[in-house]
């Protein structure tokens, strides 16, 4: 009895934090350091961090509470909890359960944020939409996203990550959604994952909670791992191109210099010229389109808003800069977005084209394979200038007789010396890399 007993009495913590925070305004804060008069400070923990210590500085700016799981920091403001991160999920499926409207999660290795943006902004023609803001798409993110949605809200849209099996689960549990979407399946976080199979079956547990459900899902018929997901009798699939009673027929794609897609919507023609780098974005085009019709967006209307999208945060940005026309792609890097990246540049209109590649993180055993597929891919491709940084790149190039270095300081430092003007410039690798340093120089 006694662990049951401590599972009820957390709950009922669960329900007093919840109380306090609604009348609070649900203003919440995770970093004591921009806690306001009235937050409630969570006392979270990170590989550098115990978000416990800073509980009384938060008290100190203004927070009516601070949730802490260390008794050590305990004062009359705090509460005590188990585990700070799970109390602030369990705060936030309280607060899922109050809105009875669609929630749509989406995830995938690539292009999610791409599709949340479009498709955030295709749903605000006929609802008030709440959607992830940023990379709150984590499970602090998640959270804190569905925390800060407000009565009158008609959609929620939840962006969810993940770098290990289970995460998507245990997000879908929080945020529980009736409808999902996962972009695509491919080489992101091998080393969380550990292999392709391992992403497949992180990505595919959306798939099996709306299952569980009686939910829905939106996917890329032409896309064969998801069409293989998705076929189970458990869940109600709606492919891209036939979402509904509508039907979709992509006629044409250009990159002409963004990603122009001539279609015929139920039976019209409807070209959408959107501000987007690549032919690989098509798919997030779709989704934002299927996604649309099937909630009962005019087409009209949703060209209209996938137009008026205009990329940011170094993703499929393009931006002319006086200097070079510049691809801005380094948000981050992996084997399936490189390879699909350099394709579209390959087809991208301009004489002259240099290539910056950053190295890829978080590959773990199969690091070396895939940037030495990479650089067999640039050894390939004629007429581009290659130069290269990072530590792995860099260990790897004289094989292929290409320019690299080390870091990015030390490209930095080449570019400097040797500056690129009047070419077209894709920039892409691994956030962590930092390339977003040298967009200033082109």
């Amino acid at each position: 009895m006694g662990d049951r007993n401590e599972v009820f009495f957390e709950h009922m913590k669960e329900d007093y934090i919840y109380k306090i925070l609604e009348s609070n305004s649900f203003n919440i804060s995770v970093d004591s350091r921009k806690t306001e008069q009235g937050d409630v400070f969570f006392a979270l923990k990170g590989d550098n961090f115990n978000g416990n210590e800073f509980a009384g500085e938060a008290l100190k700016r203004g927070a009516v509470a601070a949730v802490i799981d260390d008794p050590a920091y305990k004062t009359e403001k705090t509460i005590i909890v188990k585990d700070a991160e799970a109390a602030l999920q369990a705060v936030a499926r309280i607060h899922r359960k109050k809105f009875d409207i669609p929630v749509l999660a989406i995830t995938g290795s690539n292009g999610k944020t791409t599709t949340k943006e479009m498709l955030a902004r295709v749903l605000s023609v006929s609802y008030i939409v709440h959607y992830t803001r940023g990379n709150l798409n984590n499970h602090i993110g998640v959270p804190l996203t569905i925390l800060s949605c407000r009565p009158g809200t008609g959609f929620m849209l939840i962006e969810m990550g993940a770098n290990h099996v289970g995460e998507i689960r245990n997000l879908c549990n929080i945020a529980m959604p009736d409808y999902g979407l996962i972009t695509n399946i491919g080489k992101a976080h091998l080393e969380g994952f550990g292999s392709l199979e391992g992403v497949k079956k992180a990505k595919s547990e959306l798939y099996d909670y709306i299952s569980s459900v009686g939910g829905t899902a939106f996917y890329n018929e032409n896309d064969d791992t998801l069409r293989d997901l998705v076929n189970r009798d458990d869940i109600n699939s709606v492919p891209y191109l036939q979402p509904g009673e509508h039907k979709i027929e992509i006629l044409e794609v250009r990159q002409d210099p963004g990603l122009r897609i001539m279609s015929d919507i139920d039976g019209k023609n409807v070209t959408i010229e959107t501000g987007l780098f690549g032919i690989h974005n098509l798919e997030n085009v779709l989704a934002a389109l299927s996604v649309g019709l099937y909630f009962g967006v005019a087409a009209e209307k949703i060209k209209q808003q996938i137009e008026s999208y205009m990329p940011d945060n170094n993703r499929s940005q393009i931006l002319e800069t006086g200097k070079n026309i510049l691809i801005c792609d380094s948000y981050n890097a992996n084997p399936v977005s490189m390879q699909k990246s350099l394709d579209a540049f390959a087809i991208f209109p301009g004489n002259k084209k240099t290539v910056i590649l950053g190295d890829m993180f978080e590959l773990g055993d199969y690091e070396y394979r895939e940037h030495e597929n990479i650089l067999r891919k640039l050894a390939a491709m004629d007429g581009i200038n290659v130069i290269l940084a990072g530590k792995v790149f860099h260990s790897m190039a004289d094989k292929y007789n290409m320019l690299s270095f080390s870091s990015r300081d030390e490209l930095i430092k080449h570019l400097e010396k040797s500056p690129v003007v009047g070419n077209v410039v894709l920039i892409k690798g691994s956030r962590a890399l930092g390339l977003e340093k040298v967009y200033g120089m082109m």
